[in-house]
């Protein structure tokens, strides 16, 4: 079953509060996904740090619920 777009925001808001979260249905199918996401929370990090810290929050849902997602991450 696809993960909605509402989910994937509201699970990287919940670790990252600050965080302005844009999602994109890529394929129109639910399964495929990009987000940009800037938060105060990755100044200074590694842009694989910044990633991390996105997958974290998402719970293992990578990979099973949801499929693919191409992450763009910045602080503001």
């Amino acid at each position: 079953m696809p993960m909605p777009a509402t989910d994937i925001e509201a699970l990287i808001k919940a670790s990252l509060p600050d965080a302005r979260v844009e999602i994109r249905d890529l394929a129109g199918d639910g399964d495929h996904y990009s987000a940009t996401v800037v938060s105060e929370a990755f100044r200074g990090k590694s842009r694989v740090a910044q990633h991390q810290m996105v997958y974290a929050a998402l719970k293992g849902r990578m990979g099973g619920v949801l499929h693919a997602l191409a992450l763009t991450t910045s602080a503001p």
